[in-house]
């Protein structure tokens, strides 16, 4: 059970990394991103093609393809996201899910829909005695730093200065203006920093997920449970849903296999019913 329960954390370290990106996007530019799950399998396939054709490993990918695809996200929501904003949301919702659409198919276009290979990194090959079982060393190691990840973002956003201009250029825009504060530009890296965070967790999942075109779109509509259970807009609540999803989920395909499938879907409709806003959710954003 025990090991089982670990299996359940390793996952929602996915789900906490790409509900939170998906969060700050919603919490920042109450914009809902259903592109998020392509840009997490860009981040994969950005991996595999920094090996494949240049030879670069992992540690060199995991650097390098976040930030490439947050300057992507910058120039999208220049260029299309900010036009759209001031319309009715659902511009922008449509528009996000094409592009994810369009992104799949320009991946599948070129490399299939069979799974690409990726080699784990050296020095995380092995196993790591955690006492009452062993474990692989870079299952450890995409758990303890999708941690360190959730929480420097968090404390980033609610206990810095940049935080407290950010969330105030945002929800607040014209008395942020009258402070003397350049809105637009602290409201656009927010959108490319949401993409980086959806492409650092593809590049942690390369090793050890299978890296297909539609690998995004597996995943999502899970993601996307996570973050209305943790409350639309609320980092924290984002984060700590995706690994409790992660853990119930985990300990489902153990002891209810039947309702492996649909646990956490029930787990959100029982949660909807409770609390409409999500369980960290604010009223407002709920509306």
């Amino acid at each position: 059970m025990l090991q089982q329960a670990f299996n359940g954390l390793v996952g929602g370290a996915f789900y906490a990394l790409l509900a939170l990106g998906l969060s700050v996007i919603f919490g920042m530019l109450h914009v809902v991103n259903l592109a998020h799950g392509a840009f997490y399998m860009l981040g994969a396939f950005g991996a595999f093609i920094a090996l494949d054709s240049f030879g670069l490993n992992f540690w060199v990918s995991l650097l390098l393809v976040p930030p490439l695809l947050g300057v992507a996200g910058v120039i999208l929501e220049r260029l299309f996201i900010r036009r759209l904003t001031p319309l009715d949301p659902l511009y922008n919702l449509l528009f996000t899910f094409g592009l994810g659409l369009i992104l799949q198919d320009v991946v599948k276009r070129e490399y299939g829909v069979s799974s690409q290979p990726y080699p784990r990194p050296s020095g995380l090959n092995g196993t790591i005695d955690l006492g009452l079982f062993t474990y692989p060393a870079y299952q450890v190691f995409v758990l303890a730093i999708s941690a360190v990840v959730c929480l420097a973002v968090w404390l980033v956003l609610t206990r810095t200065r940049v935080g407290m201009i950010v969330r105030a250029s945002t929800e607040r825009p014209e008395l942020t203006r009258g402070l003397g504060v350049d809105v637009g530009r602290w409201v656009t890296p927010v959108f490319g920093f949401g993409v980086a965070l959806a492409a650092f967790a593809g590049v942690l999942a390369a090793p050890m997920r299978a890296i297909n075109p539609l690998m995004g779109a597996d995943l999502i509509i899970t993601v996307f449970a996570v973050v209305v259970i943790g409350g639309l807009g609320s980092v924290f609540g984002s984060v700590t849903a995706g690994f409790a999803i992660g853990l119930v989920s985990a300990l489902g395909n153990l002891y209810v296999p039947a309702l492996s499938q649909t646990l956490v879907f029930i787990l959100m409709a029982v949660v909807l019913l409770w609390r409409p806003a999500g369980l960290f959710g604010r009223e407002e954003a709920f509306r």
